[in-house]
């Protein structure tokens, strides 16, 4: 009997051993993405701002992660009522996930998708948002407002997850999240000075650097990789989940640069390489609800989607003059969006489209809309309360000379002679 015991033991932490490895490298690979954000925003922006949107990353890990130490990972992971918890003591107790792996690493994985999602407001609001009214917001962010839909999402009590909504890696909890708070602050900012003529007419402010742009997007394609699969916070008996995992979030996301490329070449005449970029980002968010439920020849479809709907709303957003320099509304937002849905169509369970009736995207409609609903309202709100306090915008001047000379006393690129 006693050596029964000892097999089963030493199997368990053979077990833990090798999930805690691989939550481990995914959750590094994820919290790269960081570095992926902060070239495509950076490259996405004019130079006299690029070190400004580095600065903004920076303040995202920095304060968002202290943010959802000190109370995120509590509100949402704790004893939960279906809309809220708050505990303290949460990273030495029970939390009821069946983990194999430790509360703390836990705590780090997850901590990768909070600065994640807050990241996506980076975007938006380059070029011309204060410094330090920022970090307030990415405080605030990630200590209540990203925990709180955590905790409806993924919190085992959450009302969502009880229901059965199914968001596996985060397109609503995350990226529709990020997106529809980057949505509210745009609008309470305004846009850009010189962006729009008075006849309504858009000025275009190209990105400085494409190259540096690329690379980031190429990092963020990479980190998906830790994203999606190590949402499965486990590798033991895992194997065809992780499969599926992977190869849907590949397939999406070339299907969404590819669909870019053609419709960007039908509709201007050339191949639009940013749009690209934004395309293949776009198959990804839209992948990351689905990726565990749908089979590849439906990740396909949704990627190829998801690559149009991008230009399509970058243009639409464009035109009612919301001003976002690297299209995360309509990456993030509008697509985190459609991909939450798409699962109520194409799930291979209860999907619409396979027998299941329309219970499931039901479900889907209700909980990324509520969780885009209540991203915005509350965003705007906050953006509101600091517009009238602190400020938010930086000073006319301040703009017109960019703000890494004015703030932080440097540019991103010096001329030797």
């Amino acid at each position: 009997m006693e050596e029964v015991t000892t097999v089963v033991l030493e199997q368990a932490e053979i077990i833990s051993a090798i999930d805690t490895v691989w939550v481990a490298i995914c959750a590094a690979i994820i919290f790269l993405m960081e570095g992926g954000f902060a070239l495509l925003e950076a490259g996405f922006v004019r130079a006299k701002n690029a070190m400004s949107i580095i600065a903004k990353v920076m303040i995202d890990i920095i304060f968002g992660g202290i943010a959802f130490y000190l109370v995120g990972f509590g509100i949402a992971y704790g004893a939960s009522n279906g809309w809220f918890a708050f505990d303290t003591g949460i990273m030495s107790g029970d939390l009821g996930l069946g983990l194999t792996v430790s509360n703390k690493l836990f705590w780090f994985i997850q901590l990768g998708f909070a600065i994640a999602a807050i990241s996506i407001v980076s975007g938006a609001v380059a070029e011309r948002m204060k410094l330090w009214s920022y970090a307030l917001f990415v405080f605030i962010f990630c200590a209540v407002m990203y925990p709180v839909v955590a905790n409806w999402v993924w919190n085992p009590n959450g009302w969502l997850a009880v229901r059965g909504f199914n968001d596996f890696a985060g397109s609503g909890a995350v990226h529709a999240m990020g997106g529809f708070s980057a949505l509210a602050a745009a609008i309470v900012l305004g846009p850009r000075i010189g962006k729009y003529q008075k006849n309504g007419e858009a000025n275009a402010i190209p990105g400085h650097n494409l190259p540096l742009a690329a690379v980031g997007a190429f990092i963020l394609w990479f980190g998906w990789f830790g994203f999606n699969p190590g949402s499965t916070l486990s590798a033991v008996g895992n194997w065809e989940l992780i499969g599926t995992v992977a190869t849907n979030t590949f397939l999406a996301s070339a299907a969404g640069g590819l669909s870019t490329m053609v419709y960007t070449y039908f509709r201007y005449g050339q191949i639009d390489i940013t749009m690209a970029i934004n395309g293949v980002l776009a198959g990804l968010v839209a992948i990351t609800a689905g990726c565990n439920v749908v089979d590849a020849n439906s990740a396909l479809i949704i990627g190829a989607i998801a690559g149009v709907l991008v230009d399509v709303a970058v243009l639409f957003i464009d035109k009612i003059k919301i001003d976002d320099p690297v299209g995360a509304i309509a990456v993030h937002g509008v697509n985190g969006l459609f991909g939450a849905i798409a699962v109520g169509f194409f799930a291979s369970e209860n999907g619409l489209f396979f027998g299941g009736g329309t219970s499931l995207l039901v479900t889907q409609a209700i909980g990324v809309l509520t969780i885009g609903s209540f991203s915005f309202l509350v965003t705007f709100i906050i953006m509101k309360i600091m517009q009238k306090t602190i400020g938010v915008r930086v000073s006319r001047s301040e703009e017109n000379a960019g703000i890494d000379a004015v703030s932080f006393g440097v540019e991103a690129y010096s001329t030797f002679e």
